[in-house]
């Protein structure tokens, strides 16, 4: 597959140099005293009394080409390990909405460490999702458990990999200390690390942050799966344009990268990236808005040219409910993203400007990642495929659908939806006229009331609770008074009435 792309080649250069330059003669405010020593011990310039770090452009080349190629996230079952670049992008649900729109009363409410055990379950059955990024807060989190909250409920009920950001070292410590408990002892957990973590030490502009930049360095001294992420918002803290904001960002990501290899050369790495750019009518934060799949397929094209892993949020929205708005700004930007060659999508589950996660919403999303990897899967070229036997057998006027090609790639040939509606508006209406996010929101409750074949087991589970006293429940039980919105029953797909069938009928 050819990829789409906005930038020559001479252009992506400039970006490069452009970040370079930012990087030698501006540098970056760095609040961490230990991150401004390993800079300087690597040979960047630090004006330890401003905190301010500058990159020479030798000094950035050198550590970003150390960079591996690929990365792993692992899940609790290796089956579900991905690595990539792949064929295939790698699809996560999106993450760390405060709120839920509640499946019994629709209204929109606190979400907490039941919902993320929900989510897990229903993510687990999903196949257009390889990553869970944890969706949700635990508003019920006890006191120094908050992210323990999160990834205990997560990983009892989920085997893809997991992943989501802790506040500081000492959360990641107990995080790992989780998964060792679930592998059975500390050498079976570090022998294969299954837990996988996000952080964001950029401030965009050109600051370090102390705590996110403490736990970069903290994850890759001691080998631990993580990426970072930078998140700008163009015209608020980047320049509007397109390339001032890419030149910007890439300066970012680099100086970031960079401090990963000099904590542990051959730290794996994403280029990622949650660009957004600001409504400037009002000021608001618009992950919907297209120029986010733009901008991702910019990045993609400086990831290929520092031969790294691509990944971005895509498939966000500014709608508030799942509708036509949530629709067309979901589909829009994974879909640039797919032809641009992107390998990790954060897209699924969230409404509102990431604010809040939706049952229905992140069941519609899993077909649009279905989708979306349809068009990366491409088809197959051949003579076989070319039917120029069949053609010429069947010539004018003639029917294709019992050839024997029809029916040995009917199943397979084209995607099948599940909640996508096909049928006829007659058979639509007589079943009660549903809407997709109906359908949906039915397939996550069945999914619910399925076994959870992701549970611990009780030894496994026991021992984590003995370890962390008043730890959260963590189970995935149905919310009391979720009943179906669709009655089911045995209607048939009917022929539609037109007007010539029905002169015939009356004739």
């Amino acid at each position: 597959m050819q990829f789409f792309t906005f930038l020559e080649m001479s252009e992506v250069v400039r970006v490069h140099e452009a970040s370079l330059e930012i990087l030698e003669e501006v540098g970056l405010l760095v609040r961490n005293q230990k991150a401004r020593r390993r800079f300087a011990e690597h040979g960047a310039l630090v004006d330890e009394p401003n905190e301010r770090v500058r990159l020479p452009a030798a000094v950035v080349e050198k550590y970003r080409a150390m960079i591996p190629p690929t990365i792993t996230l692992r899940g609790r079952d290796p089956r579900y390990d991905v690595t990539f670049p792949r064929k295939l992008p790698v699809i996560a649900t999106a993450s760390s909405a405060p709120d839920i729109v509640d499946p019994v009363t629709g209204l929109t409410r606190r979400a907490t460490s039941h919902d993320i055990a929900r989510i897990g379950h229903v993510v687990n059955e999903l196949d257009g999702f390889d990553v869970f990024s944890i969706s949700v807060l635990a508003d019920d989190a006890p006191e120094n458990q908050f992210n323990l909250s999160r990834f205990y409920p997560a990983l009892k009920n989920c085997l893809k990999p997991v992943r989501t950001s802790v506040l500081n070292t000492d959360e990641a410590r107990q995080i790992l200390k989780l998964g060792e408990l679930i592998a059975g002892s500390p050498e079976a957990f570090w022998e294969r690390p299954f837990i996988n973590f996000g952080y964001c030490s950029i401030v965009t502009p050109l600051t370090m942050d102390f705590d996110s930049t403490e736990n970069l360095m903290f994850f890759a001294e001691n080998g631990v799966t993580a990426y970072g992420t930078v998140a700008p918002m163009g015209g608020i803290n980047t320049p509007l344009s397109m390339p001032g904001m890419l030149a910007l960002i890439n300066a970012e990501w680099l100086a970031a990268a960079c401090l990963a290899q000099m904590s542990r050369p051959g730290t794996e790495q994403i280029y990622n990236f949650l660009p957004v750019f600001a409504d400037l009518r009002d000021g608001a934060y618009a992950p919907g808005g297209i120029e986010v799949g733009i901008m991702n397929a910019l990045v993609c094209q400086m990831a290929r040219f520092y031969n790294v892993p691509s990944g971005g949020y895509l498939g966000l929205t500014n709608a508030k409910i799942s509708d036509a708005q949530a629709g067309f700004e979901k589909g829009m930007s994974p879909m640039i993203g797919a032809l641009s060659g992107v390998d990790f999508i954060v897209m699924g589950g969230l409404l509102d400007a990431l604010m809040s996660f939706d049952f229905g919403q992140v069941v519609i999303d899993n077909e649009i990642a279905q989708m979306v990897k349809r068009v990366r899967s491409g088809f197959d070229f051949s003579e076989d495929a070319l039917a120029i036997e069949d053609i010429k057998r069947i010539g004018p006027a003639g029917m294709f659908a019992d050839s024997a090609m029809t029916l040995r790639d009917m199943l397979s040939a084209t995607f099948m939806p599940e909640m996508a509606d096909r049928q006829l508006r007659e058979t639509w209406a007589e079943a009660g006229s549903h809407s997709i996010h109906d359908r949906a929101l039915d397939k996550a409750m069945s999914i619910l009331t399925s076994p959870n074949r992701a549970a611990l087991d009780t030894q496994t589970d026991a021992r984590i609770r003995a370890a962390f006293p008043g730890i959260v429940a963590g189970e995935a039980t149905l919310p009391e008074g979720w009943t179906p919105r669709i009655a089911t029953g045995g209607l048939r797909r009917e022929r539609r009435m037109t007007s010539r069938r029905r002169a015939l009928t009356h004739a």
